[in-house]
């Protein structure tokens, strides 16, 4: 019998033949093994018609959290007659049987539906899964749309269902964005299920075509610098294994859509090679600093920090300052923005009742007092109630706060969001939250950097991968030098030379003076890492006894539901 040629369609299965079902789900929380589902909603989808809904409440069996029920609408009372998840998924599981299964953020959802058929004795479902954030990603350029957010998409889309975190609206919202991406798909030649899903994941042409850019590059730590014909650093990067960590930026695991754009334009990889891998970390922060290539996010701007300064006037007050001076002032930060000092120096002012008015004041100065005297939240040095002496008080009661013991601080504002919390004022409880977390926070990281940069000399060791060392010489929080101690060599000659020749480092004014803060804290977290042995240290290295960072872990306990939120809201959509 004569073979026969198969068609088209007998490579995959055309995508007007696939079964869709597009869900959504609403949860109390990001993780599947602490928070519940209180929402389902699916759409069965083929060919561009509706087969079928389905969309239930789900009774979580606790109550929703206050700001889950503000994100969705969902409150205890709608869900006290719901079904929970025990009746409704074998419902769910027989309405996706022998589908695809498409959702925005797939991840999220499906962890959920595993982790609910887990609990109650079901196989977890094996279904083709299909993410529109990544085909988005995949298909959409960011002059089309400057996220992947559903919102986003429902809207460039033309979609007449508005997502509103509610999960069927949002199922059928995504509905219609998972047409138009199958469309925008098409221009690519990719008309069936499996060409669909393998789609997302190929490099693209330009990746292949220059796959040779990664030839030359060195295996061992390092930087590498990806630049276009003239000459301009587009991206920098790091790597404990430089040849392997270029190589993956011309395969199918890259997928981020600035880099993959960033291939496209890059016409050659430079390279320097590092001793270390704390070496090649922190060249590469400085490279960023310096260079400020457009496609890196992270680093480029280290000199747009701003602190908080307790002035040195006869009444000093807190000035947000962009410069670190040698004029014996405390500062408190770097901040990342003004609004995140002013936040902390709300939260010190509610501790400690400094002037408030930004007018410089002598000992001679007499002007008529504000309102704040009223409210009992200043001694009016202006009109002469308070003495220099008097006040003196309160100006080293916030030096103390910043540099060495939080707890006023955290005292004076926990008892005033418990106050605001037994009246039902929530929102401003909030507020003052997010004011007492932006000073604990910054205290806690500046007196953590602050314990380092005041020493002259550290040098410090851990082992190499080959029965080596890997030895640092850190001055005033900087890396002075790096080096590898072969296996066997004796260390005292080693380390005297690395030591002779590391760069020279002068102490500043500030407590963070001869590096940036990030790179600092690449240091602090080597240095706190398994198997480091410090060598020599000149001075002492302690945080203050009673500093932020004792209250640290209290303060990210109460952003825990929140960091989840925000996570997902990175990935495309918001905390269900």
């Amino acid at each position: 019998m004569d073979a026969v040629q198969g068609t088209l369609d007998e490579l995959g299965t055309p995508l007007s033949d696939v079964t869709f079902v597009v869900f959504d789900l609403e949860t109390t929380g990001g993780s599947p093994a602490e928070h519940q589902i209180t929402e389902i909603g699916a759409v069965k989808v083929r060919a561009g018609e509706v087969l079928g809904e389905f969309s239930t409440l789900v009774d979580p069996g606790g109550p929703i959290p206050p700001f889950i029920s503000v994100l969705t609408g969902i409150t205890d009372a709608m869900v006290m007659a719901a079904p929970r998840i025990e009746a409704v998924l074998p419902s769910f599981l027989e309405f996706i049987q022998g589908t695809t299964l498409v959702a925005h953020n797939a991840g999220f959802d499906t962890r959920f539906v595993k982790a609910a058929c887990a609990a109650h004795g079901y196989p977890p479902p094996a279904n083709p899964v299909v993410d529109t954030v990544d085909l988005a990603r995949r298909v959409l350029t960011r002059d089309e749309t400057p996220n992947a957010k559903l919102a986003t998409l429902a809207r460039f889309f033309r979609s007449p269902a508005d997502p509103c975190h509610r999960a069927l609206q949002d199922a059928r919202a995504t509905v219609h964005v998972l047409h138009g991406l199958i469309e925008r798909a098409g221009s690519f030649q990719v008309h069936t299920l499996e060409e669909l899903k393998s789609f997302v994941r190929a490099p693209t042409p330009e990746q292949q075509r220059k796959r040779h850019l990664a030839e030359s590059v060195p295996h061992g730590p390092g930087v590498y610098m990806f630049e276009d014909e003239r000459g301009e650093v587009l991206y920098i990067g790091k790597s404990t294994n430089l040849r392997n960590r270029v190589r993956s930026y011309f395969t199918a695991g890259e997928t981020r859509p600035r880099i993959r754009e960033m291939i496209g334009i890059a016409e050659r990889v430079r390279h320097i090679v590092c001793a270390t891998g704390l070496e090649a970390e922190v060249r590469e922060l400085r490279l960023i600093g310096g260079a400020k290539p457009r496609y890196n996010r992270r680093s480029r701007f280290p000199e747009k920090v701003v602190w908080l300064k307790l002035t040195q006037e006869p009444f000093p007050r807190l000035s947000i300052v962009r410069e670190l001076k040698d004029d014996g002032a405390a500062y408190l930060g770097p901040f990342g923005s003004n609004r995140s000092a002013d936040d902390a120096r709300l939260a010190l002012q509610e501790a400690v009742p400094l002037r408030q008015c930004t007018q410089p004041m002598t000992l001679r100065t007499r002007r008529a007092a504000c309102v704040l005297l009223e409210m009992g939240r200043c001694g009016a040095p202006c009109e002469g109630r308070q003495s220099q002496a008097e006040y003196a008080l309160h100006a080293e009661a916030a030096r103390r706060a910043m540099t060495l013991d939080a707890t006023p601080v955290l005292a004076a504002v926990t008892a005033r969001m418990e106050r605001l919390s037994a009246e039902q004022r929530y929102e401003e409880a909030s507020i003052d939250r997010d004011r007492l977390a932006a000073f604990v926070r910054t205290a806690a990281r500046m007196q953590r950097l602050s314990a380092i940069t005041r020493i002259p000399q550290l040098i410090a060791a851990s082992p190499a991968f080959d029965g080596g060392w890997d030895i640092h010489v850190i001055r005033y929080g900087r890396l002075a030098a790096a080096g590898v101690m072969p296996r066997g060599a004796h260390p005292v000659p080693y380390v005297e030379s690395l030591a002779a020749h590391a760069e020279t480092v002068l102490p500043g004014a500030g407590p963070i003076h001869a590096a940036s803060a990030e790179e600092t804290e690449c240091i602090l977290r080597w240095l706190e890492s398994p198997g480091v042995r410090l060598v020599e240290v000149d001075g002492d290295w302690a945080l203050p006894i009673h500093g932020a960072a004792r209250h640290k872990a209290r303060i990210e306990l109460a952003y825990r539901p929140l960091a989840a939120e925000r996570s997902h809201a990175r990935e495309g959509r918001p905390l269900r």
